[in-house]
């Protein structure tokens, strides 16, 4: 029998996932993270971007974030779903 030790190993590399981007143009000097939620479409309610955001499946500037009130400005992104949406 041969030895697990002798079996060559093998790297593989995996390709990083190219993330949907879509722009969401301020009307204010800011809005909040549960408004860009409704306001682009991904959740139909108030009550489901709370949901949502304290569950930490949103992202605010890569980093997860559960205060559905924080406060995005220009420049700032938010990621839900695989879609990062930028505030210009």
């Amino acid at each position: 029998m041969k030895e697990c030790s002798k079996m060559k190993k093998i790297k593989i590399k995996a390709k990083p996932v190219q993330k949907e981007h879509q722009e969401f143009a301020l009307k204010s000097d800011y809005i909040r993270l549960d408004d860009l939620l409704k306001n682009v479409g991904v959740v139909s309610t108030g009550g489901h971007a709370k949901i949502v955001i304290q569950e930490g499946e949103v992202k605010v500037n890569g980093k997860i974030c559960t205060m559905r009130g924080k406060k995005l400005r220009q420049g700032d992104n938010a990621e839900f779903e695989g879609i990062i949406y930028d505030v210009i």
